[in-house]
């Protein structure tokens, strides 16, 4: 019995020769009790029960796999809803060293604090499903002035005519209801409607002339403003140690009032062109503007920046009114008009402070193009550069609500001179 025992061991599998060995065995401790030894098919519908039974921890092994696999992508996404619906560049969440034996506390996505925003566009997606409305208010104060010379000049220093020396202060308010929703994991979408308040003080200060008294015109204009909608789209995955790129195309309406809606008022003492009688609150053109935007968090700090590019559409069979101060309309008929192209860029950075609080700071400029009229440049166009310093600051006050304050400052002469933007999103 012993060598057929070694000889079933040496001939079949470990497993195998494990269960024939039990059943020889078995058979021969009870030769005095009748009993039927396995037949060849019992042992083969035993191979396949053991056969099935391995295909099973085979396919759970295999479930178990996808589900870390899941796990390991899900941490991936915690960093970036870290990062939804705050604005651009929000830094993630840092782990700092605990003691041993105490178990880091894990962090939530409104434990992480909001970054300021500084530029109009966000540079994070809102989570698909989120609503998130943002309330916002901004003041514009710039002061502008303007030398004419009318006459001509004998000898240096000595001009015959009239200089017009002209101080321009406007204040413009404008208060905006902001929507934007995710649809997906990287599409989000946006709608802004704006109302302005515009208020413009004009002086004129004739030098050349007998009279040295200032001549001062003040006009408002209010309305509903250019309503606006923007699509934002995020092309790449978020991977650590890797910047984010989302692209961005915006759609300007021509919902609010413009230049052609209104008419130019000559004023005794003013020189020029004429002013104003009701100020805009819109552009008068359709406009679209197609924008790449990256963040890149490390660690406190996050960078951020983008490029974009404004273009208007042209318009066609328009009228300038011009009033003499006398009753006297003038109607100047332009067949067409359309403004230059703006290109613009940003970049910047955001320090979170700590919790609940952060810090940013940054650059925006938009080089904006010479206007066509009727198919040629506008003689009297020139090329404007915008270039603003700007600074912001952010406080969470709920999971729910933020409170974010920005400060831009112009650094050259076309350029607003101060800019104070409050915004106060929520989710619903």
């Amino acid at each position: 019995m012993k060598n057929t025992q070694s000889r079933i061991r040496r001939a079949c599998p470990p497993a195998m020769a494990a269960l024939l060995s039990c059943t020889v065995a078995g058979t021969a401790a009870a030769q005095d009790t009748p009993a039927q030894a396995p037949t060849m098919d019992q042992l083969r519908q035993m191979l396949i029960e053991q056969t099935r039974r391995l295909d099973d921890l085979r396919s759970q092994m295999e479930q178990e796999q996808s589900r870390l696999d899941d796990l390991r992508r899900e941490v991936g996404l915690e960093r970036l809803r870290t990062l939804r619906a705050a604005g651009p560049g929000e830094p993630a969440a840092a782990n700092p060293p605990q003691p041993v034996g105490q178990r880091p506390p894990e962090k939530t996505p409104a434990d992480s604090p909001p970054v300021a925003q500084i530029f109009d566009q966000p540079g994070i997606l809102t989570q698909p499903g989120t609503l998130i409305l943002e309330p916002s208010l901004q003041y514009s104060y710039a002061s502008t002035n303007r030398v004419a010379l009318v006459g001509y000049t004998v000898i240096p220093a000595l001009t015959i005519g009239l200089i017009d020396v002209r101080e321009v202060k406007r204040n413009t308010w404008t208060a905006a209801l902001t929507a934007r929703t995710g649809l997906t994991n990287r599409l989000e979408v946006e709608a802004k409607i704006p109302w302005v308040y515009r208020s413009d003080d004009s002086i004129s200060r004739p030098i050349a002339t007998p009279s040295s008294n200032d001549q001062v015109f003040n006009t408002t204009g209010s309305d509903i403003g250019d309503v606006e909608f923007t699509a934002r789209y995020q092309l790449n995955p978020t991977v650590a140690n890797e910047p984010i790129y989302v692209a961005s195309l915006r759609f300007k309406t021509r919902t609010g009032s413009d230049q052609f809606d209104t008419t130019t008022l000559i004023v005794p003492g003013f020189q020029g062109l004429g002013l104003l009688r009701d100020l805009p609150t819109g552009s008068g053109f359709y406009s679209i503007q197609p924008g790449l935007t990256f963040l890149f968090p490390s660690d406190p700090v996050v960078f951020f920046g983008g490029l974009n590019y404004q273009y208007s559409f042209e318009r066609s069979n328009l009228k300038l009114r011009q009033d003499d101060g006398q009753g006297n309309i003038t109607v100047t008929n332009l067949d067409k008009v359309q403004p230059g192209g703006v290109f613009g860029f940003n970049f910047g950075m955001g320090l979170a402070l700590n919790d609940r609080s952060s810090f940013s700071v940054g650059y925006d400029h938009a080089s904006v193009g010479v206007t066509r009229i009727n198919g040629r440049d506008d003689p009297l166009g020139v090329r404007v550069q915008l270039g603003t310093l700007m600074f912001g600051y952010a406080y969470r006050l709920a999971p729910d609500r933020a409170v974010n304050v920005s400060l831009g400052v112009g650094v050259t002469r076309d350029t607003p001179d101060l800019t104070l933007t409050l915004r106060m999103p929520f989710t619903l």
